[in-house]
């Protein structure tokens, strides 16, 4: 050992980096396991980065010529400076070699700057739009990046305060599905299994800095072609920590290759640290125990669906429905509408606006479900309400309890146990007190991948195809088996993909009126055949044709959104009604905030010379929350405070900065800017105990400065 030691020291006196190279492989050898999960680390992984401009000193790829299928060349090129020659931007390239260096010049429009794991980075992120519709809940963040180094940046802002990561990996199925270091991993690659376990050990290592080491779960789902070396993995990563294996049935039809046994359940693991599983009254195993089991009474559209939801079916269910937008309230139902009367000569009451059936998903009139008798009847003794309005966008969900639900009610079988504020009834079955602990295998059919993934994003998202979706109530019923006491916790998917884990969190919150917020990472990764043609058309990532089509731009962004808003990307109400738990129209829309961000790359000179204030501001109130307001530029008279933190740039108001603290309730966090320490504890001894002082850019510096996952 001590030879190899010294071989070391002469390579890092030589060749730094070569030597530093040499002494992580060689400690990574020299700590392998006489027993265990052994596999190779190989290099560290890179990213492109096809929108960050490039800037002297950057590792840059040069890109293949548009209109080219060919990979282009791999080797990662320095940028020794970039200059304007004739009006185009220049860049002067060096490749160091064994014989020497090679140089070149090349367009800038045709280089793509490149990160390796290894290299530092200091995280920034831009937002990309948002919605809000839960008033002052936290924000859902959904960050498109790599995640690996999302990751990174999520150690400034989460580090140790994750309650649950449920992520749902790349299964390594030999499909062209995910990449290593920029390309494929196809089944014949001999390295396949060693290139997934080192993919996934460098952001398990991370995402373990992130948990709660108290009480939090990590729960990882997985197929047969990984689960045991992932077992071994999990238990090499988080040595000591209990750990469980679910066996979920999600596709009953079953998968087969024709000769053996067809495959119908995926599997989860479930990491313990401290936190515990909160027993319920279904039984995951024998759905037929669950009949009574859920306290939920289901409300009926009003809208009618299905082939008889048509005007043709029941004339004397096209009627007007008068809605007072003001007092968000169901005003008065008019008569159905003859046949030759057009609906322009209905006048609407004062003070209301007329609601008509939606066209039915044939494109001819719909209809509702019921006639005007019954629905004033409903209306008047409670049981039709009236959903969140959008007037703007044509939203007015309506629904009603069945005649078979109010024959239970009347009956008492069904209990009222109170009324809303706009009188409708608020109806419960009687409370089942005997729990159970769950099973380890589960067979539900709402976890069926099929029918509540797929054709449920199919209809979030009309013409959108998404691989293998997860069943949005698989993913909600194991999160509720650890989230149903913490209604404020924070959950983390760093392979969020068509955001499921996200909507299952916001579906949680409306069931418990829980403040529950979800971080989901993602990349903006386009499909295969999508990625062959575009090229053919001239187009390279980076471009807006290219960018449009990635998951996050496509499928999760637009998941969140209309799973918040009730409304399709092309701006119709979704079509359909959320089951099992809790039922009610997918239109109704969820009372939920959400911000979308894209990582970005900045320098640590920029950002200690506060000029990258604008993309580190979104850390910063991650940090302290995600809630409320934002302050997104430095403040003009030196001191900001916002709804959960405050900014102090000029030590000269520190007076009015404090003082500003001791009078606002709920601030936690209080972001001091300077590089004296000694005025900074000096400031940090006036503030209230209840708030977390914070030196920048200090900490945000410090925090970054290490060679990523090696």
């Amino acid at each position: 050992m001590s030879r190899l030691t010294d071989l070391i020291a002469q390579a890092k006196a030589k060749d730094p980096q070569m030597g530093l190279d040499l002494e992580r492989e060689f400690k990574a050898l020299s700590s392998r396991l006489a027993f265990g999960l052994n596999f190779e680390r190989h290099r560290p992984e890179v990213v492109e980065l096809p929108r960050r401009p490039v800037r002297k000193g950057d590792k840059v790829r040069v890109l293949p010529e548009r209109g080219s299928t060919a990979k282009g060349d791999q080797r990662l090129w320095l940028v020794r400076g970039v200059a304007k020659v004739k009006g185009n931007l220049i860049a002067r390239l060096e490749l160091k070699g064994d014989t020497g260096s090679e140089m070149q010049d090349v367009s800038v429009d045709d280089l793509v700057v490149v990160a390796e794991f290894r290299d530092y980075i200091f995280p920034g992120l831009i937002s990309t739009g948002k919605v809000a519709q839960g008033g002052d809940k936290p924000f859902h963040t959904v960050i498109n990046g790599e995640n690996y180094h999302v990751l990174e940046a999520l150690t400034y802002t989460h580090r140790g305060k994750v309650d649950v990561i449920y992520i749902d990996p790349p299964y390594n199925t030999g499909a062209k599905d995910w990449k290593y270091n920029n390309d494929y991993v196809e089944s014949e690659d001999l390295y396949r299994h060693s290139k997934w376990l080192a993919f996934m050990e460098r952001r398990l290592r991370i995402a373990k800095k992130l948990l709660n080491p108290s009480d939090s779960i990590l729960i990882c789902a997985i197929d047969e072609n990984e689960v045991h070396r992932l077992g071994l993995l999990l238990q090499q990563v988080f040595e000591g920590v209990r750990m469980q294996m679910i066996t979920t049935v999600i596709n009953p039809k079953g998968a087969s290759l024709g000769g053996d046994f067809a495959r119908v359940e995926e599997y989860l693991f479930i990491l313990y640290f401290g936190g515990r599983v909160v027993p319920e009254v279904r039984d995951m195993l024998d759905e037929s125990k669950n009949a009574a089991a859920s306290r939920t009474v289901k409300w009926s559209s009003l809208i009618r669906g299905g082939a008889q939801g048509v005007r043709t079916d029941s004339p004397g269910a096209f009627y007007p429905v008068f809605i007072d937008c003001d007092r968000s309230r169901i005003h008065s139902f008019g008569e159905p509408l003859p046949w030759e009367q057009p609906r322009e000569s209905v006048a609407a009451p004062n003070g209301t606006v007329v609601v008509w059936p939606p066209n039915h998903l044939s494109g001819v009139e719909g209809r509702w479900g019921i006639g005007p008798e019954k629905a004033r009847e409903l209306l008047a003794i409670g049981a039709l309400r009236l959903g969140k309005i959008d007037p703007a966008r044509g939203k007015f969900p309506m629904s009603y309890l069945s005649s078979g639900i109010m024959e239970k009610v009347d009956s008492g079988e069904i209990e009222t146990v109170g009324r809303k504020p706009d009188g409708t009834l608020i109806v419960r079955y009687p409370e089942n007190t005997k729990v159970t602990q769950p099973k380890t295998v589960w067979k539900m059919p709402s976890h069926n991948a099929g029918e509540y993934g797929s054709k449920l994003l199919f209809s979030l998202l009309p013409q959108r195809k998404f691989p293998f979706p997860k069943s949005l109530y698989a993913v909600e019923d194991v999160l509720s088996f650890f989230l149903s006491k913490k209604l404020n916790a924070t959950v983390l998917d760093f392979f969020s993909g068509s955001g499921t884990t996200v909507h299952a969190v916001m579906r949680l919150n409306r069931r418990d009126e829980g403040r529950r917020q979800c971080i989901a990472v993602t990349n903006n990764e386009v499909a295969v055949a999508e990625q062959l043609l575009l090229r053919t058309q001239g187009k390279r990532p980076g471009d807006t044709e290219w960018e449009e089509l990635g998951i996050c731009e496509y499928i999760t962004k637009p998941r969140v959104k209309a799973a918040i808003t009730g409304l399709t990307p092309d701006g119709n109400p979704v079509d359909g009604d959320y089951k099992f738990v809790d039922e009610f129209p997918i239109a109704e829309g969820l009372e939920e905030n959400a911000e979308f961000f894209t990582l970005t790359y900045e320098t640590p000179v920029a950002v200690s010379h506060n000029l990258a204030f604008e993309r580190v501001a979104p850390l910063l109130w991650l940090r302290a929350g995600s809630r409320g307001r934002r302050i997104d530029s430095l403040p003009l008279n030196g001191w900001e405070v916002a709804d959960n933190y405050g900014l102090l740039t000029n030590l000269d108001q520190a007076e009015a900065f404090c003082a500003a603290f001791q009078k606002t309730d709920g601030l936690r966090i209080a972001y001091i800017v300077t590089n004296d320490d000694r005025r900074f504890q000096a400031i940090a001894r006036t503030l209230p105990e209840s708030v977390e002082p914070i030196r920048l850019y200090e900490s945000y510096l410090s925090n970054f400065k290490f060679a990523n996952g090696e």
